[in-house]
């Protein structure tokens, strides 16, 4: 009995240890879905639907872009999103040059390049900015894919403050 009770213990541990370690189907498939999400992504800004840009970011997310600090959580990005949304000018793209799938099939991240016309907040002036991103997805219990971290990094050197003039002396 007590080698009965010891194999059975075994199998299941290994059944378990073997069902975390398997990808959620084909790797293909959820690449292809998360390009789509991204096409979709894009839609949205273009649209300037905070709502739909929002639903690709998980409760838990993280947004950390170039002279910001890092914003956590779906409510606090969103709002910090409103006013780009907002401004008129404001147009991003951006697109994957690679997707990578972990084996468990249940983290992704895509890294590509991205381009952002927007108005500056303090100058009032159109700026253009271009440069790289990184996402990471969690694939949600739906089998959808939403991210978790979403991190740009700007090619585009800071504008240097003007120089203000002081009378020279005589």
């Amino acid at each position: 009995m007590k080698c009965f009770i010891a194999f059975s213990t075994a199998i299941l541990i290994g059944a378990t240890l073997t069902g975390c370690n398997q990808s959620s189907g084909n790797i293909d498939s959820d690449i292809a879905a998360i390009k789509a999400t991204e096409t979709q992504w894009n839609q949205d800004w273009a649209a300037r639907d905070v709502d739909r840009i929002m639903s690709h970011y998980a409760a838990d997310a993280v947004l950390i872009t170039p002279g910001g600090p890092a914003v956590n959580g779906k409510a606090a990005i969103a709002q910090g999103l409103k006013s780009m949304v907002a401004d008129p000018a404001t147009s991003l793209k951006f697109n994957p040059d690679r997707v990578e799938v972990s084996k468990s099939g249940d983290v992704a991240w895509t890294e590509g390049s991205y381009t952002l016309t927007m108005t500056d907040p303090q100058s009032k002036q159109i700026i253009n900015d271009h440069g790289s991103y990184v996402t990471t997805y969690r694939r949600q219990p739906d089998g959808s894919w939403r991210a978790i971290v979403d991190i740009a990094t700007s090619e585009t050197p800071p504008s240097m403050p003007t120089a203000q003039t002081s009378p020279q002396p005589n």
